[in-house]
C-alpha cells in the first residue's frame, strides 16, 4: 500500500474554487479503484492544530494499491503524480488554477486507531524501529463538551513543537473545523521525535489531560517512513536532497 498526502495551495482569486473542489473532487475519488481510503481536508495556519483556518491551503489523504516501485519518482512531475495517485480530473483542475502542490509518499510503519470508524492501516505494530526522518500523523475526533479544554492548551504545544530540535515540518489539517483535526509533522529521526513527544512537558501535559479528562472520542497515531517528496508549498520543499 502506499500513502499519500498532498497539500495543495490555490491563489487568493480562486479561493472559491478551492472550497468547490471539496466537493467536486469527492466523485472521482469515490470511483477510483486504487483508492482504498481516503480523505478532503482543510488546513489551518499555524502548522498544528489551528482554529485559524488558511483558505489557500487544503489537502487530499490517501491510502491505495499503488505499489512504489511503479511510480518512478525521478521521472514524475508534480502534475503526473497526482493523476497517477487521484486521476486526471483532480489533475487537470488544479493545473487549470495554477496550484502549488506538494506530495508524501509515505510507507506505514507503526501506529493505532481509527479514522471515522476504519481500520486504515492494516496490522500494524504499535511499535516498530525506524532509522531515518520520520513522518508522524496524529488525528482526533473532539468531543463537543471537551472542545473548550482542548482548544486552551494546544496552542502552546504548537509553539513548542515547530521550537523543538530535529523538527522539520508540519501541517495542520482537518475534515471539520475545530472538531475533527489532525497533524502531519516530519522529524530528522525518531529520537528527535520521541524527545519533542515524551519529553516536552507542555506535550505531556496535554496527552495526560486527553487520557484523564476523555476529551477525544476517536483517535488515531501513525508514523511512516518517507519515501518520495515531490513540489513545493510556498516555493519550499522542505525535503528536497534529504530523501
Amino acid at each position: 500500500m502506499t500513502a499519500t498526502l498532498t497539500i495543495i495551495r490555490y491563489r487568493k482569486r480562486f479561493i472559491f474554487f478551492a472550497f468547490l473542489a471539496m466537493v467536486l473532487f469527492r466523485f472521482p475519488l469515490w470511483f477510483n479503484k486504487r483508492c482504498r481510503f481516503w480523505k478532503l481536508m482543510g488546513s489551518g495556519k499555524n502548522g498544528s492544530f489551528d482554529k485559524r483556518p488558511d483558505l489557500q491551503q487544503w489537502a487530499i489523504f490517501s491510502v491505495s494499491n499503488i505499489k512504489f516501485k511503479h511510480v518512478q519518482l525521478k521521472n514524475y512531475r508534480g502534475e503526473l503524480l497526482i493523476q497517477k495517485l487521484y486521476g486526471k480530473f483532480i489533475s487537470r483542475w488544479l493545473s487549470a488554477f495554477n496550484c502549488e502542490t506538494i506530495t508524501y509518499l509515505l510507507e506505514s510503519v507503526e501506529g493505532h486507531g481509527l479514522w471515522d470508524g476504519k481500520t486504515v492501516f492494516d496490522d500494524l505494530p504499535k511499535k516498530a524501529e525506524l532509522e531515518g526522518q520520520v513522518a508522524v500523523l496524529t488525528r482526533a475526533t473532539i468531543r463537543l463538551s471537551k472542545l473548550k479544554q482542548f482548544w486552551r492548551y494546544v496552542d502552546g504545544v504548537a509553539a513548542k513543537m515547530a521550537e523543538a530540535d530535529g523538527f522539520v515540518t508540519s501541517y495542520g489539517i482537518g475534515e471539520i473545523p475545530w472538531i475533527k483535526q489532525a497533524t502531519f509533522s516530519i522529524w530528522q529521526n525518531t529520537d528527535a521525535m520521541k524527545l519533542f513527544a515524551y519529553g516536552e512537558k507542555e506535550h505531556q501535559e496535554v496527552i495526560q489531560r486527553t487520557r484523564r479528562e476523555n476529551w477525544y472520542s476517536e483517535d488515531m497515531f501513525v508514523r511512516f517512513k518517507i519515501t518520495g517528496c515531490i513540489g513545493t508549498v510556498k516555493g519550499v520543499n522542505p525535503l528536497k536532497g534529504k530523501i
